[in-house]
């Protein structure tokens, strides 16, 4: 389902021969994930072209897409959330769901609502906890503002089929896409139904869900497994779903120090995700990449560069209508210490 939003401040109008006036084609700034690296967020806002008055940032044609994943890691937990809410709510940005908001939402989120002793749609693990840190500290002293954030978190939609493009975290599974908006009345937002079934791994909520914001994944071959960069004994692999790649070899994503255990054989079942080079571009973020920012394919992007890690970039990609992607429309700013 194509999404029309309309915010007549960032469009421009075009007159045509016959005198009649139309739409221009709305331009985007695509962000990728933040991870509450905020003085790398303004340094790129700035960069783009977006000037703050009275700490709202816009822009006088253009608006922000940013891909998810605004928080833990980072020093600026709250900055960027309330930086890129304040956007959305004025309307100088879209956003959709990272995977770590999904979390954090599952991790507040009682299983019993009248029983908290019961635990958590996300448990409370020491890992877990970890992982969360840099956020749960940041409101621990702040309760209402803690619920008040979870509950925008619910509001963006895990994905955005817009005039021109699409947005989604990890994956675009048009077949994921097209059996939650059948089942959850074709919105691509969580409901508290959804962020239960989702929260299931026995379901095929989860497994949606799990495509979308976190990647496709496949399962090896029977008996095969390989460990992954945390030691962790794994028998499904995540694959590069944007690539023409059939084999497990060719698709795996993994450390280079496992690609020896994946067999270079046919991909068995229908696993693969299908996206043509004729359909409208989509941007994501989620996979930590590294090097120099350019498309993996010709109309697919992504845009996150390891900002919270030494060394890497918050990146973004300024589209103005096209089609077929091009390297020298990111745009890149190196981490700020």
């Amino acid at each position: 389902m194509e999404v029309v939003i309309s915010n007549p401040a960032k469009r421009e109008t075009v007159e045509r021969k016959d005198g009649q006036v139309q739409q221009a084609q709305e331009k985007y700034d695509l962000i990728g994930d933040i991870h509450g690296e905020i003085s790398t967020l303004r340094v790129l806002l700035d960069t783009l072209g977006y000037r703050e008055s009275q700490g709202r940032y816009q822009h006088p044609g253009r608006r922000v897409v940013f891909l998810g994943d605004f928080v833990d890691r980072g020093a600026g937990q709250r900055e960027v959330v309330e930086l890129a809410r304040d956007m959305v709510t004025k309307g100088d940005a879209l956003a959709v769901m990272g995977n770590h908001e999904f979390n954090a939402i599952a991790y507040y989120t009682p299983r019993d609502k009248k029983n908290t002793a019961a635990g958590y749609l996300r448990e409370h693990s020491s890992g877990n906890q970890r992982q969360h840190r840099a956020f749960l500290e940041a409101y621990q002293h702040s309760p209402k503002d803690y619920a008040d954030v979870i509950d925008w978190f619910k509001t963006l939609p895990m994905w955005l089929d817009l005039p021109g493009l699409r947005a989604v975290h990890a994956c675009w599974d048009p077949v994921a896409i097209a059996r939650l908006e059948e089942n959850y009345a074709g919105t691509p937002c969580l409901n508290d139904a959804l962020l239960r079934a989702a929260s299931d791994k026995e379901t095929w909520e989860f497994d949606a869900v799990e495509n979308l914001l976190k990647g496709k994944e496949v399962p090896l071959p029977k008996g095969l497994k390989f460990t992954d960069a945390g030691g962790k004994v794994r028998h499904r692999m995540r694959i590069k779903w944007w690539s023409d790649a059939t084999t497990y070899a060719s698709a795996f994503m993994g450390p280079e120090e496992a690609e020896t255990d994946i067999p270079d054989d046919e991909i068995e079942g229908d696993h693969l995700v299908e996206y043509s080079h004729t359909q409208k571009p989509v941007f994501l973020g989620h996979y930590w990449l590294k090097g120099e920012p350019s498309p993996l394919a010709p109309n697919i992007a992504c845009l996150d560069y390891s900002v919270a890690k030494p060394g890497g970039k918050l990146v973004a990609y300024r589209w103005d209508g096209e089609g077929i992607l091009s390297k020298d429309k990111f745009v890149a700013v190196d981490r700020q210490a």
